[in-house]
């Protein structure tokens, strides 16, 4: 791809280092902003510098949050005895989305992969079982995704949690093994909550 100005190529470079992002879609959007206002673009960068230096992680559940504590741990009419773990904050997005689900979310950060070097150690698993200990959980919803390395990390992670009066279940299914959560159709995540069933150690 030939252009005539090396500041327009810089800045597809920079947009098509995006994931999903390739070149003429890069492309597509620099020229957008170029055809814009001088303040539009400005906004623009603003905006994304503003979210990159003053986001930061809740203390609680290790969601995205604009304060110490994001607006799900924050909202008083969650139900604060149930918690729903998922891998990362995109779970979070995909469950808040079905409406189905009102209770409070911890975000792990990942799952347990002896291949890529991810152990527990690297995960939010202890600051989850001092949650449940701490504020006298009910029930913990294990929604990870159903590949070996999720159904892996919910077996540790029931383990960690035997001592606690807490019920494990999973989430029902309908989301088919080897899937990634995130990519499943509302329909199916939320009825997959709703329907969640017992976790039991072998």
């Amino acid at each position: 791809m030939q252009f005539s100005s090396k500041l327009i190529e810089e800045a597809v470079d920079a947009f098509s280092s995006l994931p999903g992002i390739g070149r003429k879609s890069a492309l597509r959007l620099v020229l957008h902003l170029v055809q814009q206002p001088e303040d539009f673009s400005e906004t623009f960068v603003a905006a994304i510098a503003k979210m990159r230096k003053e986001i930061r992680e809740c203390e609680r559940c290790h969601n995205l949050s604009d304060e110490a504590l994001c607006s799900v741990c924050k909202d008083e009419r969650r139900n604060r005895q149930l918690i729903c773990v998922v891998e990362n904050i995109r779970d979070v997005m995909a469950i808040e989305e079905t409406g189905q689900y009102r209770g409070l979310y911890h975000v792990l950060g990942g799952v347990i992969s002896p291949i890529e070097g991810i152990g527990p150690a690297e995960l939010n698993i202890d600051s989850l079982v001092s949650r449940v200990q701490a504020d006298e959980v009910k029930e913990v919803i294990m929604a990870i995704s159903p590949t070996i390395e999720g159904d892996t990390t919910i077996f540790y992670i029931t383990k960690q949690l035997a001592a606690t009066d807490a019920q494990v279940s999973t989430i029902a299914r309908g989301v088919s093994f080897g899937g990634e959560l995130e990519y499943a159709d509302g329909l199916t995540l939320g009825r997959s909550i709703v329907a969640r069933v017992p976790y039991k150690l072998d």
